[in-house]
């Protein structure tokens, strides 16, 4: 049996959704805290519930971070009776969050990936010899790799799933992060000043908040 993460709660009375958020690397949940991601929750008046989860390296390269996910969280969430359970991350967190739908599908109801990194340049070189996502074809072991399977997952995302891609134009990712935005239709994608920084991450969750994903 694995054991439940640590993680750090924000409840709102009467809350209909929950959102849960995956660090990046080398950040914890008072991040998000100290970033204001809850505040702006109380701001926006939302009936949403917000989980950070505490995942160190460690657990996600041993590959145990997403089935203590499955296990701990989002398993009971559904049983609790949310309307919608959304999962969404910054950076690392957000290719993680990539990763487990493409291998759970219908664990979650929408996605909110913030700055999402797009994977290794083993794997993005890989894609890009092909010829692009549209031209890739799997070979070899490559769908043993959970972020391959992600981006063979990209290649058709259900049309109905709700998905908010955000990333600053300087982000040093940027380009990988446009691949994976313009998966979606344009409406659901948003590019802001900044780079891969608080300052970028911050008005993304704003705006994320304040659309109409948590008002439907």
């Amino acid at each position: 049996m694995t054991i439940a993460p640590r993680t750090l709660r924000h409840t709102t009375p009467g809350a209909r959704d929950l959102i849960v958020l995956l660090p990046g690397a080398y950040m914890t949940p008072e991040d998000f805290v100290a970033a204001g991601f809850f505040a702006a929750v109380d701001r926006q008046d939302l009936a949403i519930d917000v989980i950070v989860v505490d995942f160190d390296l460690e657990s996600i390269s041993g590959g145990h971070a997403l089935p203590m996910l499955q296990q701990h969280i989002l398993a009971p969430a559904r049983e609790h009776g949310y309307q919608r359970l959304w999962l969404g991350g910054i950076s690392l967190g957000g290719l993680l969050s990539l990763c487990h739908v493409a291998d759970t599908p219908g664990c979650v109801d929408g996605l909110c990936l913030l700055a999402p990194y797009p994977g290794s340049r083993l794997t993005i070189n890989a894609i890009d010899r092909a010829g692009g996502l549209d031209a890739w074809t799997p070979e070899g072991g490559q769908l043993d790799d959970p972020e391959f399977r992600m981006w063979r997952w990209l290649q058709r995302p259900p049309a109905a799933f709700p998905v908010f891609v955000g990333y600053g134009r300087d982000d040093r990712f940027a380009k990988g992060m446009q691949c994976i935005a313009e998966r979606f239709p344009a409406a659901d994608r948003l590019a802001v000043p900044g780079g891969h920084d608080w300052p970028a991450w911050q008005l993304l969750w704003e705006h994320f908040l304040a659309s109409a994903y948590l008002r439907r």
